[in-house]
């Protein structure tokens, strides 16, 4: 079998987007692992797949797939190329893209624990602000550290630490503890976040499933929204990730967050299976 894909990127996070419309396209875990490995495959923090809807009011339907097989909920880097690709394939008129950027609009975040989802039964609070912050331990430089944590969801689940320096916060060490941490029944991408000033930031974040990636578009609207309610930053601010910069505009609660940056083409190829 051959298949058909295209390499993507938008600000460092990279994808293979798969056109699944105009060609057969039935793989498993272990195939989505091969193709997204960046020694044995095409290599990739995520494989967009693009289908027909499956509702009438709807022009496409896309799945996410992470590196390691596993499909997940939502990636904003990845809507962002998603909406790149169906428009430079011709596959939609409904598009126009500028100045290579893409903003999409990724709903209103959730807040509320239970629906992240975060199991803080037990827990006490400490509040910032118009935020929550959650105490979470984990294991640095050999002993047991508390760290505060503001969960989001934005379609996704994330925790958000603000940090001083993202260059030295413990992502390697302390990105795994999170994200398998038993208070997140699905797991979670864990944020470090690094406030320059009140427009301003720099973000790392471990994924869920993918590990530390060059930028994370979902995990860059939770940092900004829990920034926001901690009272550090207004909107817009623009986040400045390891692989680029992207920008988020917030209005506050129940208002969807819109998030821009560029969205790459790559390269396109040709794999067998």
């Amino acid at each position: 079998m051959k298949l058909k894909f295209t390499k993507m990127h938008g600000a460092g996070n990279d994808f293979i987007v798969i056109d699944a419309i105009n060609q057969q396209l039935d793989l498993g875990p272990e195939q989505w692992r091969r193709l997204a490995d960046r020694r044995f495959g095409i290599g990739a923090d995520q494989i967009l797949v693009v289908e027909r809807p499956t509702q009438a009011d709807c022009d496409f339907r896309y799945r996410i797939f992470n590196n390691d097989g596993g499909e997940v909920e939502q990636c904003g880097n990845g809507s962002r190329a998603f909406v790149r690709f169906v428009s430079d394939k011709g596959l939609t008129p409904k598009t126009t893209i500028r100045d290579g950027s893409v903003t999409v609009d990724m709903g209103a975040p959730v807040l509320e624990p239970t629906r992240v989802p975060f199991d803080a039964a037990g827990l006490e609070a400490v509040a910032q602000g118009r935020d929550t912050l959650w105490p979470v331990t984990v294991r640095h430089d050999g002993s047991e550290q508390q760290v505060l944590l503001s969960v989001v969801s934005m379609g996704n689940p994330h925790a958000v630490q603000v940090v001083d320096d993202v260059d030295t916060a413990p992502v390697a060490e302390t990105g795994p503890q999170i994200e398998h941490h038993p208070r997140f029944p699905k797991r979670v991408n864990a944020g470090y976040l690094q406030v320059l000033d009140r427009g301003h930031v720099k973000l790392r974040v471990y994924e869920r499933g993918a590990g530390e990636t060059l930028a994370c578009g979902t995990g860059a609207c939770a940092a900004v929204v829990a920034g926001i309610r901690r009272g550090l930053l207004d909107t817009p601010v623009q986040v400045e990730a390891r692989g680029g910069k992207l920008s988020i505009d917030w209005a506050g609660e129940g208002e969807p967050v819109y998030l821009s940056g560029p969205a790459v083409t790559v390269f396109e190829g040709e794999i067998a299976l």
